[in-house]
């Protein structure tokens, strides 16, 4: 099984710049345009979050667009940036997004991987929470099947050294990892909220990070660092199920010279 996750799009609502630097909506479409050269085509998209950098349906609207040349199932999560109910209004077909009020937490159980979606969202708040029953939720899931798991989530569970990062992150993840520890098949982690490719330890399996397919947050791990953008490659990720264990990939969507191939 091939799973891509996309993370931190930022769409704006008639394609304006994000902090007026950045064309997130043109990002987004290469980004679209390379996973569909990918050859395998992954079974499945995932986005964890921030997927508009404005709740409203514009936003959702021009996503909805963006999105729609994926040939394959794309399954939402909401980050700090998102709101669940203009989320749901914007994509009622997405079937696997509760219909009532409360957390858009959902399994996605058809494929070799279990793929496991927790809403990390606290209304209004750039940082996020898993209270008791978000956790209770994820424990009875994991309790119902011991299939190779991924879950997936926006807040990264872990501090990185990204100082202005760290004070926006989830609250208090150790409730997190204690359910994590206790099920092996866990085989990952996966979360965005960061703008950069980062990894840890965390419950005993791997959190991974995902950068986003716009912007970046600059790498300064000095204490006290401010915010800041930075033009780096956009990316996505690829979590190749190879059968024993999940391998995963960083697939930058620029342009770039080659390939050439190799010679003796």
């Amino acid at each position: 099984m091939l799973l891509c996750q996309i993370s931190d799009l930022h769409v704006t609502a008639g394609r304006a710049l994000a902090h007026g630097v950045v064309d997130t909506a043109a990002c987004l479409e290469r980004c679209v345009q390379c996973i569909v050269r990918l050859d395998p085509l992954p079974d499945v998209v995932i986005a964890t979050g921030d997927l508009v950098d404005t709740p409203d349906a514009r936003s959702y609207g021009l996503l909805r667009e963006l999105l729609a040349p994926l040939p394959l199932p794309v399954f939402l999560l909401p980050g700090n940036h998102d709101e669940r109910q203009a989320l749901r209004a914007a994509f009622p077909d997405h079937r696997y997004l509760p219909c009532e009020d409360g957390f858009l937490q959902y399994a996605i159980d058809e494929y070799p991987v279990r793929l496991l979606a927790l809403d990390t969202v606290i209304p209004g708040e750039p940082g996020g929470a898993l209270c008791a029953q978000r956790l209770h939720w994820l424990e009875q899931r994991l309790l119902e099947s011991e299939s190779p798991t991924v879950i997936a989530l926006h807040h990264p569970p872990f501090e990185t050294g990204i100082d202005h990062m760290d004070r926006m992150a989830l609250g208090d993840p150790s409730g997190l990892a204690q359910i994590v520890h206790r099920f092996p098949q866990v085989q990952r982690v996966v979360c965005g909220h960061l703008h950069r490719p980062i990894q840890a330890l965390f419950g005993g399996t791997l959190a991974s990070v995902c950068p986003s397919t716009a912007h970046q947050v600059l790498l300064d791990l000095k204490p006290a660092s401010k915010a800041r953008l930075v033009l780096e490659p956009s990316a996505f990720q690829l979590h190749l199920w190879n059968g024993r264990t999940l391998v995963t990939h960083t697939a930058y969507t620029g342009r770039y010279d080659g390939p050439y191939p190799f010679h003796d």
